[in-house]
């Protein structure tokens, strides 16, 4: 077994940032990535994407999201400038090595260990594979019996398999509308869910809306734990809004039951159905810390604030409303590694 100060799970935006506060603290890291190189989750995002941020506010630690600042980046500049992060900042990343167990040492410390069986000693572990690892599939009626294609959110691409299609897309979220309202240009599309869609302007009073929270101080506010489990707006410039309003996506409320080769809906109206996608967000997948108590029965952390209630030494990067509404987001993980980090250190 190789040993150093601190393991940190995970390569993608949040470990980067993890990485990024060792290296500041002068402390020896190994940053474990299952995947293939530093872009975390967002490589598999659907080719459209667009982050609602400018990249004035979508910035790592110790580099700017290089261009024009008031652009909105699209997915393949999040990669490339994931990639870019990654190479600038010489640390010990290895890629291909996906953490299976993470244990506690007897006198102190953790053995973490690959499925390629790799094992790294370390003081301090910090579990930096965020809150989108295993996409959520919640229990809809009839959803094991419909024949048709069934994919989330993060196996949609484009729209050019659905032309002429009708389809039902599952969500209330960003992804949900934004994905519904492309689809729309091709295909029959209703925006299935149980409470409306909840509308925040993209740039009130002509200024995007991260320059507001920023300002007042609401993005870095320490919220989270009053935030979690309540979903965001859809952050609209105008177009989403009207999109849905002229019915095209319509939305309506979440369907009866789903069958073989149809959706039946609340109001008991039957039709014929090609595909369902579900927009339905994403939970931790954090399997590897079985066993040494740091989950609830569900699965979930215990923490607070990203720093682990029941196994000293143990913190979290990049988990949804961690401290604030920003702590998933590019602009929020620098906060909350440098938050972590002075805590386990301490």
């Amino acid at each position: 077994m190789e040993h150093t100060d601190i393991v940190v799970i995970g390569a993608g935006q949040s470990g980067l940032a993890a990485a990024y506060q060792a290296k500041q603290a002068g402390r020896r890291a190994v940053v474990l990535e299952a995947g293939d190189d530093c872009a975390g989750s967002w490589a598999g995002y659907y080719d459209s994407l667009t982050l609602f941020s400018p990249a004035r506010f979508s910035s790592l630690p110790g580099m700017p999201f290089p261009g024009d600042p008031e652009r909105y980046p699209r997915r393949d500049e999040v990669v490339a400038y994931l990639r870019a992060y990654g190479d600038s900042l010489g640390a010990d990343i290895r890629c291909g090595q996906r953490v299976v167990r993470v244990s506690v040492v007897e006198g102190g410390g953790f053995a973490v260990v690959t499925e390629d069986g790799l094992e790294v000693g370390a003081e301090r572990v910090i579990a930096a594979s965020g809150g989108f690892g295993h996409p959520y599939t919640p229990a809809l009626p009839g959803l094991d019996t419909f024949s048709g294609p069934v994919l989330h959110s993060c196996e949609y691409r484009s729209p050019e398999a659905f032309i002429g299609k009708r389809v039902v897309v599952v969500g209330v979220g960003n992804s949900a509308v934004q994905i519904a309202a492309e689809l729309a240009e091709v295909a029959r599309v209703s925006l299935a869910s149980r409470a409306p869609v909840r509308w925040m302007p993209q740039r009130p009073f002509g200024r995007d809306l991260h320059w507001w929270l920023t300002r007042s101080g609401i993005d870095s506010a320490p919220i989270g734990r009053w935030l979690g489990g309540r979903s965001m707006p859809v952050i609209d410039d105008g177009r989403y809004r009207t999109a849905v309003a002229s019915g095209n996506p319509d939305r309506r409320p979440l369907f009866r039951r789903l069958e073989v080769d149809a959706v039946v809906w609340a109001d008991g109206a039957r039709e014929d159905l090609d595909a369902v996608i579900l927009a339905t967000g994403y939970r931790p997948d954090l399997s590897y810390l079985g066993g040494i108590g740091a989950l609830d029965e569900s699965g979930m952390p215990l923490h607070r604030a990203g720093v682990s209630t029941t196994v000293p030494g143990l913190g979290y990067v990049g988990l949804e409303y961690q401290r604030n509404n920003a702590s998933a987001s590019l602009r929020g993980v620098g906060r909350d590694a440098a938050f972590v980090f002075k805590k386990l250190a301490g």
